[in-house]
């Protein structure tokens, strides 16, 4: 028995900069490309098209075939499915010795604006074809019993070269013809998870899209908490991440752009501390802004509460861990900032709260008027018309958020400022692949976009079109998300 070494993925490498815009996404903002499907062999997709409503056309598109099956990844002793060259030919020499033929794998996660390439080494074993997934699980079952643990992977997933196939929903929204809006939802509240389906029948919105990201590390009942910028209808219900992309919606205008924020308690004797977030759970020594759109307790963690009237004066001081009333606002002090609130918030004194919320690119502050809606991306993808995936910066660099292929929910803004709405259906072998974050990258570009940016996706990819889920989650129902992009009638 021989262990064979195998070099994959070094084509992605260069695909960064490899794509280009199609003439005709350039000159026709918002109509659907006649050019070739930009992934896998570069073929002319199938698609399907409906008016959805005045100035909202919707797009079925199916691209590529299923050419790959399945293999068995060894686990590395970090628990995850790839390490360094030693790591790999270690645990390749074990499985060798449990009586398996392995394979060392090399993959390149690409290069991105902010982050560079990066080699690694997988051990597999085994190769079967898509109809023949239980033999790769005996197998996992005969490593198992060697105790090397191990896993069936389907080789679409792996974010290298594929034939497909891509099942893709999108929603073209004409800058000139569309008479509605765009809004954010964040359900019934900030800290409850609801699915996008909810949220667009309460707004009676015409279409949604899920929103970003959520804080799936806090206590479940804490967990719709959007891990970046969120305003509702004006009101900002979520800090943003600093330089973290979001997408800014006013009436029915779009842009795609970073942002910052600053807000400031600032004491009627003069005296000021910087409020560290809005509506999530308080770290050590932090000062946290709740609104009664939060839906929960302040933290009951030995801090103090300040409870301010819509006009800022206090009109309680109270022990942490109680309800947000209606029209008001909670001030909650952790540690040396519920010291501050002991000194400087004191009962019938006026706090007021001064927030700034500014776009980075501009450096102009933004109103935060009833038309103003945001709703936070994980990662930019486009930027200027080019390819520029932004994802160390907003935390998404890894091996399996970059280069391995997963469900997708995208935003895109044309020349023209119509809006493109997409959810790349993916984890489901045979049937679609999904995309990785260079592939989601062109497959904006492709559509027309000038600036993108990924939402939240893989389980929470969800496009809801007249109350119906029109994608196919990956989890086979749909998941319960943080908030929502919606497109409103009027």
């Amino acid at each position: 028995m021989s262990r064979r070494t195998l070099v994959v993925g070094l084509s992605l490498a260069t695909a960064i900069t490899a794509a280009t815009v199609p003439v005709a996404a350039k000159e026709l903002a918002v109509t659907f490309p006649s050019s070739k499907f930009p992934l896998g062999t570069a073929t002319v997709p199938t698609k399907t098209q409906k008016a959805v409503a005045g100035g909202i056309d919707m797009y079925k598109v199916r691209a590529g075939t299923a050419t790959q099956g399945y293999s068995v990844s060894v686990l590395m002793p970090s628990g995850r499915d790839y390490g360094t060259r030693a790591t790999a030919d270690a645990k390749a020499a074990e499985v060798e010795a449990a009586g398996q033929i392995p394979s060392v794998q090399q993959f390149i996660r690409p290069a991105v604006a902010d982050a560079p390439a990066q080699e690694i080494f997988m051990v597999r074993v085994g190769l079967w074809s898509l109809q023949d997934k239980k033999k790769a699980e005996e197998t996992v079952k005969a490593l198992k019993d060697a105790g090397i643990k191990s896993k069936v992977d389907y080789l679409g997933d792996d974010g290298v070269d594929t034939t497909g196939p891509w099942n893709m929903n999108v929603l073209m929204i004409d800058a000139k013809k569309f008479r509605g809006s765009y809004g954010a939802s964040l359900g019934t509240s900030v800290a409850k998870r609801e699915t996008t389906s909810a949220m667009a029948k309460a707004a009676g919105a015409l279409a949604a899209v899920n929103g970003g990201f959520f804080n799936i590390h806090a206590s479940k009942a804490l967990r719709g908490d959007p891990l970046g910028a969120s305003v509702v209808a004006g009101k900002l219900l979520s800090e943003p991440v600093p330089g973290r992309a979001a997408v800014v919606l006013r009436g029915r205008k779009a842009s795609i752009t970073e942002l910052k924020s600053t807000i400031t308690a600032v004491s009627q004797d003069g005296q000021t501390l910087n409020v560290n977030g809005i509506n999530r759970p308080t770290a050590v020594d932090e000062l946290v802004l709740y609104t009664e759109e939060w839906g929960a307790k302040t933290p009951a963690d030995g801090g103090a509460d300040v409870v301010l009237d819509a006009n800022g004066k206090v009109v309680a001081v109270r022990a942490a861990g109680a309800a947000i009333p209606a029209g008001h606002r909670v001030l909650h002090g952790a540690g040396a900032a519920a010291e501050w609130l002991g000194q400087h918030a004191m009962d019938t004194w006026t706090v007021k709260i001064d927030t700034k919320l500014v776009d980075m690119r501009t450096g102009k502050r933004l109103a935060l008027t009833p038309n103003l809606n945001v709703v936070a991306g994980g990662v930019g993808l486009v930027r200027n018309g080019r390819v520029k995936v932004m994802a160390k910066r907003d935390g998404h660099d890894s091996v399996n958020m970059i280069l391995r292929r997963h469900p997708r929910t995208l935003v895109g803004v044309t020349r023209n400022g119509s809006l493109i709405l997409a959810t790349v259906d993916g984890r489901k072998p045979g049937e679609t692949v999904g995309a990785n974050m260079v592939e989601a990258a062109q497959l904006m570009r492709w559509l027309g976009a000038v600036q993108a940016i990924n939402l939240d996706g893989g389980g929470s990819t969800a496009m809801v079109v007249k109350n119906k889920v029109v994608n196919k989650p990956s989890d086979g129902a749909e998941r319960a998300v943080g908030d929502a992009l919606l497109v409103l009638p009027k």
